[in-house]
């Protein structure tokens, strides 16, 4: 972006860097970075640590060439040009420094656009692949969509390095050409998006008349619809590049001459790139809130269920002690008790007083946790539940506490099975059991 104003870089520089802010507080939120680990699960394939570390790299690349270009633009400002007014200096007037590193941020801009691409294919294939899946044993490893994403994304990280490679001895020249080839990579699998789009209702329609539960219905509806806002950004991202790489290889520039059509062609497609991108993140890495909230609950009364028990580690010494010492007694008013009179201390089965005895109160009556069943109901409720409801029984944890059960939501697995045992092979197991498309 030699050609560019510095407000263009600067725009550019924060809002990537706010971009790589949600990333990291995004993959803290789904599960403490733990998705990042090179083992991660019996899940962590070359397939799943491909899509992930190449979508994360792609980023801090994108921030290292906005943040470079910034501080390079603005260290040189505006030059007054003869018969061209005030620009932005040229690149002929840069130190000998400057100018050495225009070709490494150019690469840093064409891997992240090559890794960028990757993601995008694989999408587009998986979708595809899902949509037209008719038998509930299809393989997304084996099928052609895999091996068209595998194919693309090779082409995708090698050319695009090399345009920018054979072309780097006109700045200008070079950066127009990466524009171009970028951009019409990434605006051909925009359109071929489209149809997906286009698809996907009646997809969940079938799914719907299949008898799929209807989180799972949920899951895809909610996704389907951030995927329509993301191809929305991804068109302003690509439409602008492609304008301005168009312009620069032609012979004479009717739009990168003039300041204004630049900066706002530069402006629209960096709000596309990082909107587009930041959904990326929210369908790759799906967060639960209910699934947060709930281990957090269950944290908290683990934690109050640790106080209590030692609470009444602490109230049970009490007892024996004031036992111990009501036993031995020390004044003559114990030897006229009146012997008819019950004691309250010995009303224990154990032969310890309990709390309510010792303090003179009415024990209430305990309440029933939200996993206890009355027994006299138990068979209609157990007719009751859905398939996506189990009973958990009481567990003692690790740090020896109880922990009560209760009636929790079946897995993703478990439910997926289910599904494809009761509804039929009509449906991909994929279907039944996606929260992203690197998930499983």
């Amino acid at each position: 972006m030699a050609h560019l104003s510095p407000a263009v870089h600067l725009m550019w520089a924060l809002i990537t860097i706010m971009l790589g802010c949600f990333l990291v507080f995004h993959l803290w939120s789904f599960d403490r970075f733990k998705c990042l680990r090179w083992n991660h699960g019996p899940n962590s394939g070359a397939f799943k640590r491909v899509m992930t570390y190449s979508y994360l790299t792609s980023v801090p690349l994108i921030i290292i060439h906005a943040v470079g270009f910034a501080a390079i633009k603005y260290s040189y400002g505006f030059t007054v040009v003869p018969g061209s007014g005030i620009l932005p200096t040229p690149y002929e007037l840069w130190s000998d420094t400057a100018r050495s590193a225009v070709l490494p941020l150019y690469l840093c801009f064409s891997f992240a656009w090559g890794l960028e691409m990757v993601t995008h294919l694989e999408e587009l294939c998986f979708w595809l692949f899902l949509v037209n899946s008719q038998s509930t044993h299809s393989d997304w490893f084996r099928s052609p969509y895999f091996k068209t994403w595998a194919f693309g994304s090779f082409i995708a990280v090698i050319y695009m390095p090399f345009v920018t490679i054979f072309t780097r001895e006109d700045p200008y020249k070079c950066e127009a050409y990466t524009f171009l080839a970028g951009s019409l990579g990434s605006l051909s699998l925009t359109i071929w998006f489209l149809p997906v789009l286009w698809t996907f209702p009646s997809f969940l329609e079938n799914l719907k008349h299949a008898g799929v539960d209807m989180n799972t219905l949920v899951r895809l509806t909610k996704f389907h619809e951030l995927n329509c806002i993301r191809i929305v950004f991804r068109f302003l991202f690509t439409i602008g590049f492609v304008i301005l790489g168009i312009d620069g290889v032609r012979p004479h520039q009717h739009i990168n001459d003039k300041m204004f059509p630049t900066d706002l062609l530069a402006m629209v497609s960096a709000i596309g790139c990082v909107v587009s991108s930041g959904i990326t993140v929210v369908i790759f890495f799906p967060r639960s809130i209910e699934g947060e909230m709930a281990k957090k609950e269950l944290a908290r009364e683990g934690r109050r269920q640790s106080l209590l028990g030692r609470q009444g580690s602490t109230q049970q010494s009490n007892f024996s002690h004031t036992r111990h010492r009501l036993s031995h007694p020390r004044s003559e008013a114990n030897h006229y008790r009146s012997p008819s009179r019950p004691d309250p201390l010995r009303t224990s089965i154990s032969g310890l007083p309990s709390y309510e005895a010792a303090n003179g109160v009415r024990a209430p009556p305990r309440p029933m946790s939200k996993g206890t069943i009355d027994e006299s109901e138990l068979g209609h409720d157990l007719k009751q539940f859905s398939p996506a409801m189990m009973l958990q029984p009481n567990r003692r944890t690790n740090d020896g506490d109880i922990e009560l059960g209760t009636v929790v939501d079946l897995t993703e697995v478990a439910l997926a099975n289910h599904n494809s045992i009761l509804r039929g092979g009509s449906v991909n197991r994929l279907a039944l059991n996606w929260r992203s498309p690197i998930g499983k």
